[in-house]
């Protein structure tokens, strides 16, 4: 027997230390992380974003967290009783010494996950106003051009046809070739929808397919599927799957059918149906055209018997009558205003003949005659005045005029600037000067 110090003493650990421990080794025994289903429950979202909840199944539960950068990405809103399939980093939260999972994605599983987002899919699409009757329009009650927009070769586009050959053969009727079924069925539907509205070629749109399961009617319950058909210009008609089946192209169509035969007895007449109205409008006028042509024979019956009893032969005879004195009276009143006019116009033509321009010329004549004179008078009268009045005043202009100081012995000294001097200061001892007379010029030097 061994003695006891010869044994290894024993590792103690803290609780700290032995989380940390098993952390590190269920962390390094799963490091890429797990996929995992089950069923929500005690779902909690703090306000800092995150969500913890509890992923459970028949037997056993887990606490697991999602952290925010994480939950922004999810696509829907998780809440309990809901099964998901989620992929998390097994783990051990410390402080607790609890195991947990931290999730880093999460879809919906199961015919249950789609089922829950279709209705909130529905109910947010609803909020909006997508499905509401007042913006739901009347189908054409005689499309000349249907476009169907399914597949080319389903059971639904050959239900159609023969339903819209067997009820109205006339209309035109497009087959818009679309996958129903997939991944790229949404994108495609959506944008045939938005191509054929735009188009302006086509009176209603149908959008159908056959039935199936939740899954293969899921690329109708699209949101870009339902808002493509709600900003449509031209009427659809949604005929999805069987009558049992509903999709959120049905609640914003215009007009939801049950099956596509459903959807193409609603998109025409039945054209034996027509003919039967158009036999009975036919009867109908016939009998209306009868009623109106009896009512005018009578009326015409009526007045003939009329016209009779009154001897339309007396009153044209009294209006020939009575038309004849009317003439009498017209041709007397006619010659007696002619009359009148004559003596009228006799007594303008005297009165005109007495203000003749020839009567009033001679008076005229010899008043201008004596205007003449007395012009030729006064005008004479007038430049005598003038001619002494001008000799006065030259006279009087002459008496005080330079020249005629220059007449009486005086001259008038100019410097050589033809500046008048008047003192001998202003004339400089050899300087040259310029003496005006009465008659003519003298040229002088200053001398000492």
């Amino acid at each position: 027997m061994s003695d006891s110090s010869d044994r290894a003493a024993p590792e103690i650990f803290t609780p700290s230390g032995l989380n940390r421990l098993v952390r590190d080794l269920l962390e390094d025994a799963l490091p890429m992380g797990v996929w995992i289903e089950g069923e929500l429950s005690n779902v909690a979202r703090p306000s800092s974003g995150h969500i913890y909840f509890t992923l459970k199944d028949a037997n056993a539960q887990v606490r697991c967290a999602m952290f925010r950068m994480a939950a922004s990405r999810l696509r829907f809103r998780p809440v309990d009783g809901m099964h998901v399939l989620m992929r998390a980093k097994v783990g051990l939260y410390e402080a607790r010494g609890e195991f947990q999972l931290v999730a880093d994605h999460m879809e919906p599983a199961g015919e249950g996950a789609l089922q829950r987002e279709f209705e909130q899919l529905k109910a947010r699409l609803g909020a909006e106003g997508l499905f509401d009757n007042e913006r739901k329009r009347p189908l054409p009650a005689f499309p000349r051009r249907i476009g169907v927009i399914t597949s080319p070769s389903g059971a639904a586009i050959r239900d159609v046809l023969s339903v819209l050959g067997r009820r109205l053969g006339l209309a035109e009727v497009d087959v818009l070739p679309v996958p129903v079924q997939g991944r790229e069925a949404p994108p495609a539907i959506a944008a045939m929808v938005k191509r054929a509205a735009m188009s302006g070629r086509y009176d209603v749109l149908l959008v159908t397919r056959g039935g199936g399961s939740l899954e293969d009617l899921w690329a109708f319950n699209d949101e870009q599927v339902a808002r493509a058909i709600h900003a449509s210009e031209v009427p659809v008609v949604s005929a999805v799957g069987h009558e049992v089946d509903f999709t959120i192209a049905d609640f914003v169509a215009d007009l939801r059918a049950a099956t596509p035969s459903a959807a193409a007895e609603l998109l025409v007449p039945d054209g034996a149906d027509l003919s039967r109205n158009l036999d009975r409008l036919r009867q109908r006028m016939a009998t209306l055209v009868t009623r109106r042509l009896q009512s005018v024979a009578q009326r015409t019956d009526h007045l003939h018997a009329r016209l009779n009893s009154q001897r339309p032969q007396a009153r044209l005879a009294r209006d020939a009558q009575r038309l004849d004195a009317l003439r009498r009276r017209l041709h007397t009143t006619m010659t007696q205003s002619n009359a009148l006019r004559q003596a009228r116009l006799g007594k303008l033509q005297a009165r005109l003949g007495a203000q003749h321009p020839r009567q009033r010329l001679a008076p005229v004549q010899q008043r201008i005659a004596a205007l003449r004179q007395r012009l030729a008078i006064s005008m004479a009268r007038r430049i005598e005045r003038d001619r002494l009045r001008l000799q006065q005043q030259g006279r009087t202009l002459h008496a005080v005029s330079p020249l005629a100081t220059l007449e009486r012995g005086y001259a008038i000294v100019f410097d050589q600037r033809d500046a008048i001097v008047r003192r001998a200061d202003d004339v400089a001892v050899g300087e040259r000067v310029r003496v005006m007379l009465a008659e003519g010029d003298l040229r002088l030097v200053r001398d000492e």
